[in-house]
């Protein structure tokens, strides 16, 4: 048979991604795959909602008044009367005996005061903790002095001038969005990647790896395992997507809400899922080429931890460029294959230009090439034993026998 009868390198690689995109979507192990990371965003859900019902119940604003019936019922009034002014900035005021001690208005089960002001209007003293008396002290005293002069302060009328924003709040709002965006596309990189890692493993153990390096070429076979794992991780980031929607719709107003970024939410998303599809080549190809040189699981995730630290610490590099838009620093990081997804998704975020995106997804799109020319050429030396290494030598009894 002619080389002319090969499948082309991309025919080869899609028949490659077909295959292990059937083989991995239709196994059990997809499905309890999908399932572990609901369990633990229901936990956190939970867990946060219950965390933050007891916080808002273990916090409270209520200062017992002990004072005179009079006295105590000046502050009450003084209170109301400051309070469409100040809101917040005021405690609630709750009337105790003036009989009893502070000390022991505070130690008696059942009463939810923070602190106690006894004495009298002219002379407030305020009892409890020595951090609730420094929270307490100046509205207390601004209540005691409305409440000693008796009459209804006049505030002026205040003119307002709303605007949308600031450019100092919103490139703080737009730097949120960023950090947001780095750090859910390094998750799910990071859950996902992993994939890659024993792919290879398992069919060098079954010698399914060397049947299609015969057939096709080994570039075709790590573009199609790639191809065919990113294909994977995308059905699996739809099906948290859309459980995080329904966890969205269920919180309501809860959730915190991000600030738009520079280009829309439209493009953002849609440079966002790019960028994901770029980082996950491109550590996959890394990935792909360790797991094909180790010989077991337990060399793969010998041999995956430094690549995991290192793109740590590429996750960094890009996390710390952020507030820095066009320094050496973020052009770097933009530069360098491994953090120029995480970099150009906060550019994205900060920045209205688009011809940035152009230049950096066609860089990288080059370096994942050379990633997959490089980790298939190193499979085929260190693994495939070809070149000079797999070439077969003449055995020594045909020299003599020709002699």
């Amino acid at each position: 048979m002619s080389d002319t009868t090969r499948l082309s390198l991309f025919e080869a690689a899609r028949v490659v991604a077909r295959r292990d995109f059937h083989a991995i979507l239709f196994s059990r192990a997809f499905f309890f795959f999908l399932l572990g990371p609901l369990f633990p965003i229901i936990i956190g859900a939970m867990a946060g909602g219950i965390g933050g019902q007891v916080q808002r119940d273990a916090n409270t604003r209520l200062v017992a008044v002990a004072m005179s019936e009079p006295d105590a019922q000046a502050m009450v009034e003084a209170r109301a009367r400051l309070a469409p002014q100040i809101g917040m900035a005021l405690p609630e005021l709750g009337i105790a005996s003036s009989a009893e001690r502070p000390e022991a208005i505070l130690r008696e089960k059942g009463r939810n005061y923070i602190a106690v002001v006894s004495g009298t209007p002219g002379e407030p003293q305020l009892t409890g903790p020595q951090d609730s008396i420094d929270f307490w002290r100046g509205p207390i005293a601004l209540i005691a002095a409305e409440a000693r002069t008796g009459t209804v302060a006049s505030f002026p009328a205040v003119r307002e001038n709303p605007v949308e924003t600031s450019v100092a709040a919103q490139r703080t709002d737009r730097i949120r969005t960023a950090q947001a965006g780095q750090l859910l596309l390094f998750l799910l990189m990071m859950l996902l990647a992993g994939m890659v890692l024993s792919n290879l493993v398992e069919e060098k153990a079954n010698k399914v790896i060397e049947v299609l390096a015969a057939a096709i070429p080994m570039d075709a076979v790590f573009l199609g395992k790639l191809v065919a794992m990113l294909g994977v991780s995308f059905v699996g980031i739809a099906v948290w997507a859309v459980a995080g929607g329904a966890i969205a719709l269920l919180a309501g107003n809860a959730l915190p809400q991000l600030p738009e970024p520079a280009l829309g939410w439209p493009l953002f998303i849609a440079f966002g899922i790019v960028y994901f599809a770029m980082g996950y080549l491109l550590l996959g190809s890394l990935f792909l080429t360790i797991g094909g040189m180790a010989a077991t699981v337990r060399e793969v995730q010998t041999m995956s931890m430094p690549v995991t630290m290192a793109q740590l610490l590429v996750f960094f590099l890009a996390a710390s460029a952020i507030t820095s838009p066009g320094s050496p620093l973020e052009i770097g990081a933009a530069m360098f294959p491994l953090s120029s997804p995480f970099a150009m998704l906060a550019r994205a975020a900060q920045s209205e230009a688009l011809w940035p995106h152009m230049l950096a997804l066609a860089w990288q799109a080059l370096c994942v090439i050379l990633f997959v020319r490089f980790g298939a050429m190193i499979f085929r030396r260190r693994v495939m034993k070809s070149g000079k290494g797999g070439r077969a030598r003449k055995p020594r009894f045909g020299r003599a026998r020709s002699a």
